[in-house]
């Protein structure tokens, strides 16, 4: 059974010499910055990698065509929400899980044991405190550098980079890792493109105030996006959070609040673990199975007579695109179609994740990624 806080908490939170560029071959030492500052010293590109967050793997995509083939061990496996990319990725592969979903399961000694050469984590997965401090000194020690690629905090008050710069930062990390920094730039540019035109078409439009539900699931409700990170992604689209939110990643309302509180479109989230009655939505999974869980969720008390439900402006995305800085255009794309269908009538998300895979992603990404009740958006 996956823990709904955990997953929240979360989400938001050999070969490769012959397909990396020359000069990249050599075993010259390089230093990072990573997402939290640090400055790390490799000793040559990686070749055995340890995630904290296994999601990181998809941005390995980006720059190797088999990016299983590097790792050595994961942790949160489950954050991937997506059994179909498990399978794909990982393969005929045994990779030595490290860890579940919080910094207490990962196992020191488990990631030392497989010797890995680089070792990539979220601030999430981290010990606090002095914890922190001595997990760093036994990694040195072990000599095994670690990254941060994300350094988002739920915590109030906390500093939150906006959610497009840190993907951007996120993917030029990975970039730099790999010594292929021109990749991670060529997408950021094409994301950038891309979203300044969503911009320009939404400079006269209202934002529309938005149920957008981090965790969506029958017996658990009602958890709502916060105001940074997926509320900043939704500002993006077009869209505002309800009035009662101050929690920068997400935060649990009343559900007597969310009956009397006016919402124009109900955004649910799914994926490919179905505990609790979470909708299906994800890649390799029938849309029609992501439509059968929304209509579900809206027979939960007084879901059924709120106004996005009568005019059926219920809509389900896969969390992979909001927890997974690559996608996160997507997220923006297919949102704004949904709050603004006139204005971006042209707009075909589908399109984009199209060419997505045809320019950028090694690995493909297989669709569904989002599902409308009434199929607004092809999904």
């Amino acid at each position: 059974m996956i823990d709904r806080r955990q997953f929240c908490s979360g989400l938001l939170l050999g070969g490769l010499c012959g397909f990396l560029p020359a000069g990249v071959m050599g075993q010259s030492t390089y230093r990072i910055t990573d997402l939290a500052g640090r400055q790390v010293e490799l000793l040559g590109v990686p070749k055995r990698i340890v995630l904290l967050e296994a999601r990181d793997i998809l941005s390995m995509a980006l720059f190797h065509p088999d990016p299983a083939q590097l790792l050595v061990g994961w942790a949160a496996i489950d954050r991937l929400d997506s059994p179909d990319l498990i399978a794909r990725f990982d393969g005929r592969r045994t990779i030595t899980e490290v860890g579940k979903q919080t910094p207490a399961s990962i196992s020191t000694e488990g990631i030392i044991s497989i010797a890995p050469d680089l070792l990539v984590a979220s601030d999430y997965m981290l010990p606090a405190g002095d914890a922190r401090t001595a997990f760093f000194e036994l990694m040195r020690s072990a000599g095994i550098p670690v990254l941060l690629s994300d350094v988002s905090s739920n915590d109030a008050g906390a500093h939150t980079t906006p959610p497009l710069v840190n993907s951007s930062r996120h993917l030029q990390l990975w970039g730099e890792i790999f010594r292929q920094g021109e990749r991670s730039l060529a997408y950021s540019a094409f994301v950038e493109q891309r979203v300044a035109v969503i911009a320009q078409r939404l400079e006269n439009q209202a934002p529309v105030t938005t149920y957008l539900e981090v965790q969506s699931t029958l017996d658990d409700c009602c958890w709502a996006a916060g105001t940074q990170v997926w509320g900043q992604l939704l500002s993006l689209a077009g869209g505002q959070p309800l009035p009662a939110v101050q929690a920068p990643w997400f935060q649990r309302l009343q559900l007597e609040y969310l009956l009397s509180t006016p919402f124009a479109v109900y955004i649910a989230s799914g994926g490919g673990w179905e505990s609790g009655g979470r909708p299906a939505i994800g890649p390799g999974i029938e849309p029609a199975r992501g439509r059968e869980g929304l209509q579900g969720l809206l027979g939960r008390t007084g879901f059924a007579g709120l106004p996005s439900s009568r005019e059926r402006r219920v809509h389900g995305i896969w969390t992979g695109l909001i927890s997974m800085p690559l996608l996160n255009l997507l997220f923006i794309e297919v949102v704004a179609k949904w709050l603004h269908p006139a204005p971006f009538d042209d707009l075909d998300p589908a399109e984009t994740l199209r060419t997505i895979n045809r320019r950028f992603l090694l690995v493909p990404l297989d669709g569904p990624l989002w599902v409308s009740l009434e199929d607004a958006v092809n999904d």
